[in-house]
């Protein structure tokens, strides 16, 4: 199994497809979007990598973001937000703040106060623990041209609980059969 393969299945068949992020397409189709895998298990290697990520986008300007899969670390989803956390306070010491921005995603992602198997919670499931790293220049421009932007949120969770869990579920399972 290829965690970055499964990852790019999941932007494709999910996140474009069902338009889940209005701003992923544009990027997919530029081939700006850098996948890589950190098979660390420790919080300090996430951390070290995330850093060099973020110097990677300082200086090749042609990528836009960086999804950071992580195949080892953070398989359990409180732990994942214990380095959610710690890694925007990494951004902030790092003077990243204001530069870069983070998203992230994860298998078992539950948003607060709604049911695990709430079909809501797959627009920030994927199939690996990831940190998505955003130039928050490239964001306020996509937000600025945006028609709804404060509708995307509405939008989504209408159209996940009309497809359903089980449908999410079964199209998440299958980014997990990517082959390389």
């Amino acid at each position: 199994m290829d965690v970055v393969s499964s990852t790019q299945a999941w932007v494709n068949k999910v996140i474009v497809k069902y338009n889940i992020c209005p701003f992923a397409k544009k990027e997919m189709d530029r081939g700006s979007i850098r996948y890589c895998e950190n098979n660390s298990t420790e919080i300090e290697g996430v951390l070290d990598r995330l850093t060099e990520e973020c110097v990677f986008l300082d200086n090749n300007e042609q990528t836009e973001t960086t999804l950071l899969i992580l195949s080892e670390a953070c398989t359990d989803f409180d732990s994942f937000l214990d380095l959610v956390y710690l890694s925007n306070h990494l951004l902030q010491m790092s003077h990243y703040e204001g530069v870069y921005q983070l998203a992230h995603f994860h298998p078992d992602y539950c948003f607060e106060g709604d049911p695990e198997e709430a079909a809501s919670n797959y627009s920030n499931r994927s199939p690996y623990p990831t940190l998505h790293i955003i130039r928050e220049s490239s964001m306020e421009k996509a937000i600025a041209a945006h028609p709804d932007v404060d509708g995307i949120p509405d939008r989504n969770i209408e159209f996940l609980n009309k497809k359903g869990s089980p449908f999410f579920a079964d199209l998440l399972a299958s980014c997990l059969l990517v082959k390389s």
